[in-house]
């Protein structure tokens, strides 16, 4: 079973106990996250496809740690000119182990006042009939 998961912005293709490295999360080191944004499930080979999210579906993770990613150089130069610049960057990551994809959970239900109040404004929405005129003919 895996399940295709939008995790700070970017899409993760996660399984139960993998390690996943992803952007920094707010969240301490030791606790648990869920992540509600599940883009595709697939369940031995039943996938359900959301559109954008499946309803209902969710990812369970652990945080193990904060951490930084390598270091990238990057270097601008203009030939000629005496122009070089030099400058790094290491990106802050957080590691998570996925503990669990469930595919069904709460679904959402709409409220019977919602319902009641569409159906009333669906009849005041409806065109009355307009009066046709029909042509004279003259005999």
């Amino acid at each position: 079973m895996y399940a295709i998961v939008e995790i700070a912005g970017q899409q993760f293709k996660v399984s139960k106990d993998q390690k996943v490295f992803v952007h920094r999360l707010a969240s301490e080191e030791g606790t648990k996250v869920t992540f509600d944004k599940v883009l595709l499930v697939d369940d031995n080979g039943n996938i359900t496809l959301g559109a954008p999210a499946v309803e209902g579906a969710s990812v369970e993770a652990k945080v193990l740690q904060h951490l930084k990613g390598d270091k990238v150089i990057i270097f601008k130069k203009k030939r000629r000119k005496g122009y070089k610049k030099k400058n790094g960057h290491r990106q802050a990551l957080t590691q998570i182990l996925i503990e669990g994809i469930s595919a069904t959970g709460a679904k959402k239900k709409a409220t019977k006042k919602a319902d009641v109040e569409v159906a009333e404004g669906a009849e005041e929405a409806k065109p009355k009939a307009k009066a046709t005129k029909t042509k004279k003919t003259e005999e």
